[in-house]
């Protein structure tokens, strides 16, 4: 294949791939000539140029040969196939061990997907494993797709937020029922980021390392799995917010026969908690250094603010007060 048939997407020389999947470059080279598992483009000088969906092969082949898969039986399995059988049950080496139950999640954009799955990334996630179940090409692919596991956590790369991302986004949400939404932008206006953020999701911008976008996850799980039933949530997944300011406040106004005007009390509570959420989560993409810190301030408090939407859920059915946004 020559420069005139280069596919679409980003392409990497055989050096950058080795240096993101750790792979040292022979072993690229064997596993492509002697086991036929990529099909890189060559240029006029006959230089290697691999697509994104190469490194993500490349990074599950690793996986699945240090789990014990011979090469040869695994080279020539699809994308899909080779992702399907690092989900399955097996022997986790010792050094990537990680205690609690994993978290599913689902990605869209493959270059996300390659980081999640790196070998590098697993160990920064230190006490929370993350079981990645379905990998889409972009937000189009994913409106389209049958998510038959049901991840609990949707993390989406784009370039641009824009109005329209939005919007497909809260489809996506309301259609799979996700837990909580991360999205890593490039560029966007604050108005689009903003509303983004009123809509329950986490938004960050790129540049974002591999150790802050490790923080990042871990602000969204349970540090004990165990109790997460405890705060009516998915799996040990901290749920995004389930009411806006403005129904909370519409809440705290309303006057009921619940003595110690409970309603408006936890409107109020909700609202500061998630008030302070969210303020610890810019902390964390402020300050590098302190981001375990603020990763989990950003924990306890989504998880109390968690534990009184549902307080308020059960207030709002023996009251009979209307929940839905913009109910009168």
């Amino acid at each position: 294949m020559t420069l005139t048939t280069l596919p679409a997407g980003p392409l990497f020389r055989i050096g950058a791939v080795s240096h993101t999947t750790g792979i040292p470059v022979s072993t690229l080279r064997i596993w492509e000539t002697r086991y036929g598992a990529f099909n890189p483009t060559k240029t006029e000088g006959k230089q290697r140029l691999f697509a994104e969906q190469d490194v993500s092969k490349a990074l599950l082949l690793k996986q699945l040969s240090q789990n014990g898969h011979a090469i040869s039986t695994i080279a020539n399995l699809a994308l899909e196939q080779l992702r399907h059988m690092s989900n399955l049950p097996h022997n986790t080496p010792q050094s990537l061990a990680v205690p609690g139950q994993p978290v599913s999640m689902a990605v869209v954009g493959l270059s996300m997907a390659n980081r999640i799955e790196s070998q590098k990334f697993a160990v920064g996630m230190k006490q929370n494993q993350i079981k990645v179940t379905d990998v889409l090409a972009d937000l189009a692919a994913a409106a389209h797709a049958k998510l038959e596991q049901l991840p609990q956590v949707l993390l989406v790369k784009v370039n641009t937020l824009q109005t329209t991302v939005h919007t497909d986004l809260q489809a996506l949400v309301a259609k799979h029922k996700f837990a909580q939404t991360i999205v890593i932008y490039n560029f966007a206006t604050d108005i689009v980021v903003q509303a983004m953020k009123f809509s329950g999701f986490i938004v960050r911008r790129e540049p974002i390392s591999d150790i802050e976008l490790a923080e990042l996850l871990q602000s969204v799980l349970f540090v004990d799995p165990a109790r997460a039933q405890e705060f009516g949530t998915s799996g040990g997944v901290i749920a995004g917010r389930k009411y806006s300011d403005a129904t909370l406040s519409r809440v705290a106004g309303i006057s009921t026969n619940v003595l110690c005007e409970c309603p408006r009390h936890v409107a109020e509570l909700i609202a500061q908690l998630a008030s302070f959420e969210q303020y610890s989560q810019e902390c964390l993409n402020r300050n590098t250094e302190d981001a375990h810190l603020h990763a989990y301030l950003t924990s306890i408090s989504g998880s109390a603010r968690s534990l009184f939407e549902n307080a308020l859920e059960k207030i709002a059915q023996h009251e009979g007060i209307d929940l839905r946004e913009g109910a009168g």
